[in-house]
């Protein structure tokens, strides 16, 4: 999934500067195309960061079960975290 979202995004960023491109450069284009290489950057050291997040979900899941009483939020917070695995 985080591979699909790198290559929208690159692929997004790479038709808005073929965009600016087509009338001439100017320092508008310059810096809208900046923007957008660290919006693209900044993305996908989100998804980095969620993915390592995502492999520390069994820390939880005891965290969840150590006061021996499973409850419902218990329940539904490793819900949560089987089908972001599964995903």
């Amino acid at each position: 999934m985080d591979d699909m979202k790198k290559t929208y995004r690159e692929g997004e960023q790479n038709a808005k500067e073929a965009w600016r491109k087509a009338d001439g450069e100017s320092l508008a284009d310059d810096l809208g195309n900046a923007g957008d290489e660290l919006r693209k950057q900044a993305g996908n050291a989100g998804d980095a960061i969620d993915r390592d997040l995502d492999d520390t979900t069994t820390d939880k899941e005891a965290w969840r079960k150590a006061d021996g009483n499973e409850s419902l939020s218990d329940k539904v917070g490793n819900a949560g975290d089987d089908l972001r695995r599964k995903v």
